[in-house]
């Protein structure tokens, strides 16, 4: 009677679980990483930068679709350029509550999309520190263009492909769409606002970001 009494509880209690992170479970394929790997722009490059995506959503309840970071890397990178925008699937993206932050690849890059304060969310559901949080996080790394292509070689916006926290600088999106008046079409770009002062973890987080990067599940 005792074990029957204790699988009835194990039963209720896993049921429990499985129900509390729906969302996460079933429809997220859009995140903001509620954390980086803390070496700044050093991500251990493309693989290392989706193995994190993946690592979270998994903790999430999401580890059963395939995500990338939306990063590029320029021509500097060995097989060249790679565009973020294509290594992110077809859409559409859904976030931890089910919102649809865009339909398509086209949409998501146009002004249509919906990634903002309420809904450019953590694997866990919970908010990114915005303008006027402390400590603001808004800056997210992309190393791409407003279209989600990659810079030219010449120019290292991605702290070298994303291997280093020590050279070069990354292209930053707002994830709030907000930056200093007057609005610009750059201050409410959620994935092309401004450059990074360095790629160093205290430079990044001194500019208003945390080395934080956007995933989506292919």
């Amino acid at each position: 009677m005792k074990n029957k009494l204790y699988f009835s509880a194990a039963v209720a209690l896993a049921l429990t679980l499985s129900q509390s992170v729906p969302a996460q479970q079933a429809d997220m394929s859009f995140f903001v990483t509620s954390a980086g790997p803390g070496k700044g722009g050093d991500l251990g490059g493309l693989e290392g930068a989706d193995r994190h995506c993946q690592t979270l959503a998994t903790a999430a309840g999401a580890g059963n679709k395939t995500w990338r970071a939306y990063l590029s890397t320029n021509q500097a990178a060995q097989g060249g350029a790679v565009n973020a925008r294509d290594r992110i699937g077809n859409g559409p993206w859904k976030n931890a509550k089910g919102e649809v932050i865009a339909t398509s690849v086209a949409d998501l890059h146009s002004a249509n999309n919906k990634i903002g304060r309420a809904t450019a969310l953590n694997e866990k559901g919970g908010p990114i520190k915005m303008r006027g949080d402390s400590p603001n996080m808004h800056d997210i790394m992309t190393g791409s263009d407003m279209e989600g292509r990659a810079f030219p070689g010449n120019m290292n916006l991605t702290c070298n492909n994303w291997t280093s926290s020590t050279f070069g600088s990354t292209m930053l999106g707002h994830v709030d769409r907000e930056g200093n008046p007057p609005p610009t079409q750059y201050s409410v770009s959620w994935n092309a606002a401004h450059m990074s002062r360095s790629c160093s973890q205290p430079d990044l987080v001194a500019t208003g970001g945390n080395g934080l990067f956007y995933c989506f599940a292919q």
